[in-house]
């Protein structure tokens, strides 16, 4: 490689790191990761400032999902690519965690089969289906993790976006698609729990799941894996990469007219952002202590486009605030008013729309332009800009 191209490769990798909104974000976001573990691991349990376990595990719960509204921000903000069928991505990475920790739980089943899990026994399997074979690897189930979502988006988005299927078109068939995959795998001969799914997980690569440390443990790998997530985003949509692709959301037609192959740009961002969103369910999975088809739900889909559109399209880290605020509100709703939940959800977005159209995350620029016009309006600010350029 030559020091031209290496050196354009790391300025395109370490970009993001340059950007003001980036070291904002990546800032909170370490300071809450740091705030939350010294809550829990320092302060006595007594003491009404301790984060107990529960509460951990649920902010791990908001982080997975937040890094799952990124991947969709990134193919709806960057590529114009309205996808009701993310939430199958996210399924299909928690299953390849969940197979994994089922294959940890060996004898110590309620059945007490070494090899088969629980429900394979009582469905009277005699033996383990082919496609189980190797999630009793760690390394296996974590590459699994990431291709299997991986390999599904890359031949729905080759035979999509060949056939030039865009709009509502496109929206369509990614929600038929998460339809369909939920209508399998309730299926009990599909070898995935049915119904019930895949539960009573015990340990993941050799450590208790029920203990505090491991939940403390996975709540910060999430955060992990949220930070590394965006800066991958931000290092592609400030690349060459995403100036075409938001050329093509912008007008697809002019793009291909200027000789870019737009259905090649609209395949790699839509399987890197599947394979996100894998990773995302995967680190869910071990937190939430299940994972059945009501994952692959078409509503669930819409639910995670309703984070990205509440907390701010194309800004990335408004994904990531509109998953964690509306999940929150979640949680408090369906605690106290649980039959009123999908009537406060409707309000938020009908009350965003209305006032905030460019989402939460376009408050704060809409504040930094009333700041900049307050300053160059400002006749001390003006006086000293003359003085400085004297």
């Amino acid at each position: 490689m030559s020091l031209t191209t290496e050196s354009s490769t790391n300025f395109w990798l370490t970009r993001p790191f340059s950007e003001r909104s980036t070291q904002i974000f990546l800032g909170v976001l370490l300071a809450a990761l740091a705030l939350v573990t010294l809550l829990h691991v320092a302060v006595p349990p007594d003491n009404p400032l301790h984060v107990g376990a529960y509460t951990v595990n649920l902010f791990g719960k908001y982080l997975s999902y937040a890094l799952l509204a990124v991947a969709v921000d990134l193919v709806w903000g960057y590529l114009g690519i309205l996808s009701l069928g993310h939430g199958a991505f996210f399924a299909i990475g928690g299953y390849a965690m969940g197979m994994y920790l089922m294959r940890q739980i060996g004898d110590r089943g309620t059945y007490g089969h070494p090899v088969l899990p629980d429900f394979m026994v009582f469905l009277n399997w005699d033996s383990l289906p082919w496609f189980w074979h190797g999630f009793d690897m760690a390394w296996f189930a974590f590459a699994m993790v990431l291709l299997a979502p991986g390999l599904l988006a890359l031949v729905f988005g080759f035979l999509a976006f060949r056939s030039r299927v865009t709009g509502v078109y496109l929206s369509i068939i990614t929600q038929a698609l998460t339809f369909a995959l939920m209508l399998a795998f309730f299926r009990n001969e599909m070898g995935f729990g049915g119904n019930n799914g895949l539960t009573d997980f015990r340990e993941i690569v050799g450590f208790d799941l029920r203990s505090d440390a491991t939940r403390l443990g996975l709540f910060l790998a999430t955060g992990v894996a949220l930070a590394l997530g965006f800066i991958l985003c931000r290092a592609i949509v400030t690349s060459k990469l995403g100036r075409v692709s938001v050329a093509t959301r912008d007008a697809e037609a002019r793009t291909r007219f200027l000789g870019y192959r737009v259905e090649r740009f609209q395949l790699f961002v839509f399987v890197v952002s599947a394979m996100l969103a894998g990773l995302a369910g995967a680190l869910y999975v071990p937190q939430v202590g299940i994972i059945n088809p009501s994952e692959f739900s078409p509503i669930f889909s819409i639910e995670i486009v309703l984070w990205v559109a509440l907390g701010g399209r194309a800004t990335l880290y408004g994904a990531v605030i509109g998953a964690i605020l509306v999940n929150y509100a979640k949680t408090i709703f369906t605690g106290v008013m649980p039959d009123a939940w999908l009537f406060a959800l409707g309000a938020m977005f009908v009350l965003v729309t209305v006032f905030l159209p460019k989402g939460v995350a376009g408050l704060f620029g809409y504040l930094k332009r009333r700041k900049r016009e307050d300053q160059t309006t400002d006749p001390d600010h003006q006086q000293t800009s003359k003085e400085a350029s004297a």
